[in-house]
Parts: C-alpha cells; structure tokens; sequence
C-alpha cells in the first residue's frame, strides 16, 4: 500500500518542522513534568492532575507522530512548477461569484496546510478540486453542503 503525499508548500513544511521541533523539545518535557508533579499528589487512581497529564501526553505524541508522518511523506510544491496557465497546486486563484459579484482570492494547498480563513484552501476541498485544472475565464460549478455555486475564474498566478 502506498503512502498517501502531503502537499505542501515549503513555508506549511517549515511551519510543521517548527511544530514537530516545539514538541519534542518543549512541550514533553512541560507535560513530564506536570506528570511528576502530580505523582507527588499520592493515589494516583484517584489523582485527576495525573489522568489529565496522562491524556496530555498521548496527545502531544499523537500529534508528533502524525507531523513525523507527514514531513516523510511531503511533496513540497515548487515555486518553479506552479503554472499560471491552469490551476494547479500552489495557485493563487481570484474567484468571483457569480451569484453577486463578490471577489475572493484564494491559494490552493494540500489539505494538511488548508487554512481557509487565511485564504489556503485544499486541493481536496470543493472549491480546490473545482478549479484543479481550469483556466483563467472558465466557469466552475463547486456543489457543497451549502448549496450549488458558480465562479469565473478571474485569474492564475504564484
């Protein structure tokens, strides 16, 4: 079975070897020592400080395994192969809806980078998967939960 590829750019794979680095080096050694401070609480059947720090700690390794995880199995997305031509991963895009008129501007990423809220939206999204391959002047139709909507792609660039 292969593994799956995360796409990112290099600034999302920078930003998650930060993170990886962060945890690691940072916070173990903070929930290690929320764990020996709660051991000092006595019976710890019935210490919740300790349950609590217990669950921290498998989440923070949860959270470093995954990140591991997707940094062995990146595919940073190239300045030099992002085309302007048609819309690729790495693409900023200028959407316009044509319902009313409204202008968004978006930059298509690998889900692990999506930030739609910071205009990175996934490959993998409705919008993203729309666009994939479209060029500037088309119509795309993105069926969601929220409905049917229709864009004109305005334009395609890095």
């Amino acid at each position: 079975m292969s593994e799956k590829e995360f796409l990112l750019t290099k600034e999302g794979y920078n930003k998650l070897e930060e993170e990886l680095e962060f945890l690691k080096t940072v916070r173990r050694k903070e929930v290690a020592d929320k764990i020996k401070v709660a051991r000092g609480f006595g019976d710890l059947s019935e210490n919740a400080e300790y349950d609590e720090a217990k669950n921290e700690q498998a989440q923070v390794e949860d959270r470093i395994l995954v990140l591991e995880h997707m940094l062995i199995n990146a595919k940073i997305i190239e300045e030099s192969e992002i085309k302007t031509d048609a819309v690729g991963a790495g693409s900023t895009i200028i959407l316009k809806d044509l319902s009313d008129g409204e202008v968004e501007e978006y930059t298509i990423v690998g889900s692990a980078e999506s930030d739609p809220f910071n205009g990175k939206i996934s490959n993998e999204s409705p919008v993203g998967q729309a666009c994939l391959g479209m060029k500037k002047g088309d119509t795309v139709t993105v069926v969601t939960n929220g409905g049917t909507f229709n864009y004109e792609i305005m334009e395609i660039k890095r």
